[in-house]
Parts: structure tokens; sequence; C-alpha cells
């Protein structure tokens, strides 16, 4: 093997492990332990506070320059497709209701 293949091995073990540490130590220190269930229940609300982080600011803000535009295509599909995940709580199906809302709204929205 030639040097820069050591590094890049190096490299791509680094990442691994960095990625990994962070995620593996809270399970082994706290698998044993029973937390408090207000920890609990904060802790379930993360996914969908991340989740709503990433999608709202594009679900909200538009164009160049960035300007809040509501009654955007993909403002008006998100809340069908919202209500469709509430109600049935399925994720391939919400996917597609979403898709099929979009394709629809960029038929008949100006």
């Amino acid at each position: 093997m030639l040097e820069g293949e050591y590094d890049f091995i190096l490299l791509i073990a680094g990442m691994g492990l960095v990625t990994y540490i962070p995620r593996w130590l809270p399970l082994f220190f706290l698998s044993q332990r029973k937390m408090p269930q207000w920890l609990v229940e904060w802790l379930d609300l993360i996914p969908v506070a991340i989740l709503s982080a990433l999608i709202f600011p594009d679900l909200l803000v538009t164009g160049s320059p960035r300007h809040l535009e509501i009654l955007h295509p993909k403002s008006v599909v998100a809340i069908p497709t919202f209500l469709f995940a509430l109600k049935t709580r399925s994720m391939g199906g919400t996917v597609l209701a979403g898709m099929m809302l979009f394709w629809l709204a960029s038929k008949f929205y100006p």
C-alpha cells in the first residue's frame, strides 16, 4: 500500500469513531439506569424538534433575497400532508400523499 492509502484508511476510521462514540456513550451509561418519566417524555420530543427546525425554514422562506411566503406551494401542501400523517401514522402513505399533493399543486398553482 502507498502512504496516501494509509492516511485515507486512518481518516475513514477516525470519522467512524467520531460519529460512533457520541452515540454509544449515552447508551452504554444510561441503559442500566431508570430515568425519570419527565426526562423520557422530554427526550421523546427531540426528534420532532430537530425535524421541524430542518423543514419549516424551507416551507416558509423562499426566493432570493429570502422572504417569508406563507402561500407557497410547499407550504400549502405541507398542511394536508401533516394532517394525513397524524391520522394514519403511516410513513409510506404520508410520503406518497405528499408527493401526489405536491404534483397536483405544481399543476394548478401559478
